[in-house]
């Protein structure tokens, strides 16, 4: 399943044990079952058809949604060796770490939010009527370094637009990773159809705005005072760029 796909159910208990999967990232297969009251053989029934389609996969009894989106990718440096690659609902506590440790000197309020919010939520990706969220990661063995987040509402008149976060460990900056988080990130967002990405930081942050004008973004707007940051009030640098 690709995130530009339209989902499409022509039964309704296909659908609810869909949205059911989705939104829990990965779900014992039995559970599942006894949790929506479908029979066994219908249910089975169903999962086969949406994992023929495409729209789950099936791990030791544990299902998730299945997305198609690109191959792990390898990149070595004199210094440095590292891998990006889709996310995957295991990374969870990774990105959440990853994200947090950026953000804790409160220089990137946006993406503070995001650890917030997939903390809370039980998955990781997502790609329902509500909403489309994509994860990828840089992992040097099998931590995570780095990660590129979007996310797009489903709705019509912003349909064109995504919101990105991108951010590396700082004990691993300097070699590329960011960019190729980045690029790997924009080229994702372009696939599937969107035309503009933008994101917004303090004004703060000097080197996340240098390295994405760096990267052709540039400055929408300013809202003055709109953070709060260790007493003092900082501007918003809301960023974007053209796909």
């Amino acid at each position: 399943m690709q995130f530009s796909e339209t989902l499409e159910f022509d039964h309704e208990d296909r659908k609810r044990i869909f949205e059911y999967v989705e939104s829990r990232g990965e779900v014992d297969a039995a559970d599942a079952r006894d949790r929506l009251r479908v029979d066994p053989g219908g249910f089975r029934h169903h999962v086969a058809i949406l994992k023929r389609d495409g729209y789950l996969e099936e791990r030791d009894g544990k299902l998730r949604a299945a997305f198609d989106e690109g191959a792990a990718e390898e990149y070595d440096t004199d210094e440095l060796s590292f891998v990006i690659r889709p996310a995957r609902q295991e990374d969870l506590s990774g990105i959440v770490g990853a994200i947090r440790q950026v953000a804790e000197q409160g220089s990137y309020i946006v993406a503070e939010s995001v650890a917030d919010e997939i903390d809370h939520d039980e998955a990781l990706l997502r790609h329902n009527e509500i909403e489309s969220r994509m994860f990828f990661v840089a992992t040097v063995g099998e931590e995570v370094v780095g990660w590129v987040h979007l996310y797009a509402p489903e709705l019509d008149k912003l349909a064109h637009t995504a919101e990105l976060t991108v951010g590396v460990l700082e004990s691993y900056r300097g070699h590329g990773v960011g960019s190729h988080l980045l690029e790997r990130g924009l080229e994702w967002a372009a696939s599937n159809g969107y035309e503009k990405v933008y994101q917004s930081v303090p004004s703060t942050n000097e080197d996340a705005i240098g390295f994405l004008e760096g990267h052709g973004w540039e400055t929408e707007a300013v809202r003055e005072d709109h953070y709060r940051i260790d007493g003092e009030y900082v501007d918003e640098v809301m960023m974007a760029v053209e796909l």
